[in-house]
């Protein structure tokens, strides 16, 4: 194996990898914003509005990423909406990681035990008092294993971006690997990319997961 096609090639590959990260971070962290603001929402309602987040979360949870992202970038021009291929990208991955975000916050809020809540009402504390103080501290310690595997998972969902055009890691190293032929190459640098990236979210998981431990109600 030669990998001085990758030093020869690193300014693109150096592109490809901010790009990527960019996406994967930008399109997360969106979506942990928007399924935090739905859920909290949701479990606050009741009828339509209930009903309606919880159609959003099953049909975008149901419909895998590659689909949304062909709707998206290659059906959307059909009824007016044109993105850019990175546009589509983000868009994407915070509508797809919101869906699946909804339904960690709301098992999260569901597990806040009731008497807490019942106690302080009794207080005098008003719904907004007790979601801030009460519910949204406890439920974002309870969730901390699925977040930072969730986290995991829109990691490696990033790597189906490129079929949309985006210019990221995955379509920089597949074209090198087309021209040069040096596919080998490119396909070992591109996994252990995703390799790191992954052990990296992971410890950084562990930490914050033995940190959120010190602090719940047992």
């Amino acid at each position: 194996m030669d990998f001085s096609v990758l030093t020869d090639n690193w300014p693109q590959i150096l592109n490809g990898l901010v790009l990527t990260l960019k996406l994967w971070l930008g399109g997360t962290l969106s979506g942990l914003a928007l399924g935090l603001l739905l859920a909290t929402i949701q479990v606050n309602s009741i009828g339509v509005v209930w009903h309606a987040i919880r159609g959003y979360s099953a049909v975008f949870r149901g419909v895998p990423l590659l689909i949304q992202l062909f709707l998206l970038y290659y059906g959307g021009p059909s009824i007016g909406f044109v993105l850019s291929p990175v546009a589509a990208g983000l868009l994407g991955l915070t509508i797809y990681s919101s869906a699946q975000f909804v339904e960690i916050f709301r098992a999260g809020f569901e597990s806040v035990p009731r008497g807490q809540i019942e106690a302080a009402r009794i207080s005098g504390l008003n719904r907004f008092q007790i979601l801030v103080h009460i519910e949204l501290p406890q439920m974002l310690i309870i969730i901390v294993p699925s977040l930072v595997n969730l986290f995991v998972i829109m990691t490696k969902e990033t790597a189906i971006l490129s079929v949309i055009s985006i210019p990221d890691l995955t379509a920089v190293l597949n074209g090198i690997g087309s021209t040069t032929y040096a596919f080998a190459e490119t396909l070992f640098a591109l996994a252990a990319f995703y390799w790191i990236l992954l052990e990296c979210v992971t410890m950084a998981g562990r930490v914050l997961e033995r940190r959120a431990s010190r602090y719940l109600i047992r």
